[in-house]
């Protein structure tokens, strides 16, 4: 019978749209990597979501994230995603938490629910933290490096972390997943070297913050505001997206 996905059972076959309709992925981070990620997996035909993230649509995330428009500024990141979802597929299951992934909530999450796992945080705290839990219950990962400062979205590709080479992100994350004895994880990087940003103080979020009052982590509080556009991270979170269907569609 002819539906949304038709399209996409012509490539993936009846077995392979009715094992993604019953698989579910959790998605750490809604911003300009993990929104383009929802986009793709809910086409393509996953149900079933938890959507992890405590941030607000701002002014500045309308060049990149796909859920910011004029009208979601101010609006929970995760709770727009949601309502777009259900806008392309209003049967998908999405449970919304409005909340920051970290070592100390960690036990808060069903992770045995969850067939696939993105990691779109920002934070290697916690990227470590979800890793090692994904692990531990032998769900399958994906983590995104850094997207920032970059321009030439041709050069991200998926790759193991300790195959990563001139991502500043990665080289961290090599490091802490060495220490861990962590033997493997796919990721999503690109070997540009990053750019560094303009200080241009009459644009920064540094001196002009326009969080509201009372928000939980303001621009002002963060070492560092990278530069970005609306190519680069739809690439990364596309990629990662790809990555998904392919394994899950199998």
């Amino acid at each position: 019978m002819l539906n949304q996905f038709s399209r996409t059972q012509l490539l993936l076959g009846a077995d392979g749209m009715e094992s993604l309709y019953k698989k579910k992925v959790a998605v750490f981070g809604i911003g300009g990597v993990g929104g383009y990620v929802c986009e793709a997996l809910v086409r393509s035909g996953i149900s079933f979501f938890d959507l992890i993230d405590d941030d607000k649509v701002c002014l500045t995330n309308l060049n990149r994230q796909i859920i910011a428009t004029r009208k979601t500024v101010g609006q929970y990141k995760a709770e727009v995603m949601r309502e777009r979802m259900l806008e392309i597929n209003p049967d998908a299951k999405i449970t919304v938490r409005k909340c920051f992934f970290l070592p100390e909530n960690a036990d808060e999450f069903p992770f045995r629910e969850y067939d696939y796992i993105v990691d779109a945080v920002d934070t290697v705290t916690a990227k470590i933290e979800l890793i090692m839990r994904a692990q531990k219950e032998g769900i399958p990962i994906i983590s995104a490096m850094g997207a920032g400062n970059k321009l030439d979205a041709g050069r991200f590709q998926v790759a193991d972390i300790y195959e990563t080479r001139t991502c500043p992100l990665a080289r961290v994350m090599r490091r802490e997943c060495r220490k861990r004895k962590i033997r493997s994880l796919k990721v999503v990087y690109s070997d540009e070297q990053p750019i560094r940003p303009l200080e241009d103080m009459s644009i920064s979020c540094k001196t002009h913050c326009i969080c509201p009052p009372g928000a939980k982590h303001k621009c002002t509080e963060r070492r560092d505001i990278p530069g970005s556009t609306a190519f680069v991270p739809a690439v990364a979170g596309l990629l990662i997206a790809g990555e998904i269907v392919k394994d899950l569609s199998r």
